[in-house]
């Protein structure tokens, strides 16, 4: 591998004029730069990122520690994030906290170790000890999809409860009155704000959301099969579960078939966080929609602002609700893989 002085011999360039070169400093005339460039490119250069981050005190990199690197949702974020991060001229490290705010730690002091220059988060479990010590240190930090009422840190989001108006309004005017949900752990901000937004719009209906109808899942497929499990063991089951978020859906599809039952004939079912699998299921899913690439590109932004030194901006995006064909819409008339029809929420 060629070293910094094969590129200056190569130039005719002392190792301090290589080396001010590659930095883009003035004092190196436009010659200069460019028969260094050239040898650069001759050589097959790489200049060592750990030794000019000693010098500059950035590695131009980034940590991105998410929820559940299983979950579709977060795996777009995250590809999101390497893609801005990347066009802004950063790397970026992931952390897989798996729901688990000891794995959490464990990758927020692995990065931190690794001289990152700043951390995204989406907070599990209402955060962690390592990763709050971090921010209230004063690392560059932003909190993305998820928050902890407190910190001061920017928070990258979006805002689902105007989309979850629009689903209970929407089944409504399909005819159904006994809506049930299964939530999010109530430990996180999602979790909370999801079950919040559910039974405000049922109470604009003048709708009860009995306890019956609120099941306790944790952002897992498994979950979401126990309590549609126990739904349909009531007396009188819910005509639609709303499951908080995509992986439990999919558990409540599984249950609902395991039992030999039909959505939506039997029991309709409805979700937050779309995902592309939505539209090939049978049937397709109505679910909540979130602006996830534009939550990565945002989060990113608001970072490298932090990173800066500049105080960085909280950002909050609408969802919006997709309807398609899993809580008893009727047939449309459109080619199974067409878009699907939009309703947009209002902020």
């Amino acid at each position: 591998m060629a070293s910094i002085k094969d590129v200056a011999a190569e130039a005719g360039v002392s190792v301090a004029t290589v080396s001010r070169a590659l930095n883009g400093h003035p004092s190196v005339s436009a010659t200069a730069r460019a028969r260094v460039l050239a040898a650069v490119e001759t050589l097959g250069y790489r200049p060592n990122a750990l030794a000019r981050s000693l010098r500059t005190d950035q590695t131009r990199t980034l940590g991105l520690v998410i929820s559940d690197v299983m979950n579709p949702y977060f795996t777009e974020l995250a590809r999101s994030v390497e893609e801005e991060a990347r066009a802004l001229g950063y790397s970026v490290i992931i952390g897989n906290a798996d729901e688990r705010p000891d794995l959490q730690d464990h990758h927020v002091t692995t990065l931190l170790d690794r001289r990152i220059d700043g951390l995204l988060v989406s907070p599990t479990d209402g955060g962690s000890p390592r990763m709050l010590d971090a921010a209230r240190a004063g690392t560059p930090m932003v909190f993305v999809d998820r928050w902890i009422p407190g910190v001061d840190v920017p928070v990258v989001r979006s805002d689902g409860r105007g989309a979850v108006r629009d689903l209970v309004a929407h089944l409504h005017g399909l005819g159904h009155r006994r809506l049930a949900i299964i939530a999010g752990p109530a430990a996180t901000t999602t979790g909370r704000e999801r079950v919040d937004a559910f039974r405000e719009a049922l109470a604009a209906y003048g709708l009860p959301l009995p306890d019956a109808y609120i099941g306790q899942g944790d952002f897992q497929a498994d979950s979401g099969r126990r309590v549609t499990e126990g739904f349909l063991d009531l007396p009188e089951p819910p005509e639609v579960v709303f499951a908080a978020d995509n992986l439990m859906a999919l558990g409540a599809l599984d249950a609902v078939r395991a039992r030999g039952l039909r959505v939506p004939e039997d029991i309709g079912l409805a979700a937050f966080d779309d995902i592309p699998w939505f539209v090939h299921t049978d049937p397709p899913v109505t679910a909540v929609a979130q602006p996830t690439r534009e939550l990565g590109r945002a989060a990113v932004r608001a970072l490298v602002e932090r990173i800066a030194g500049r105080p960085g901006e909280s950002v909050t995006l609408p969802a919006r609700l997709v309807i398609r064909r899993s809580c008893g819409e009727p047939p449309r008339e459109q080619h199974p893989l067409s878009p699907s029809p939009v309703r947009r929420s209002t902020p």
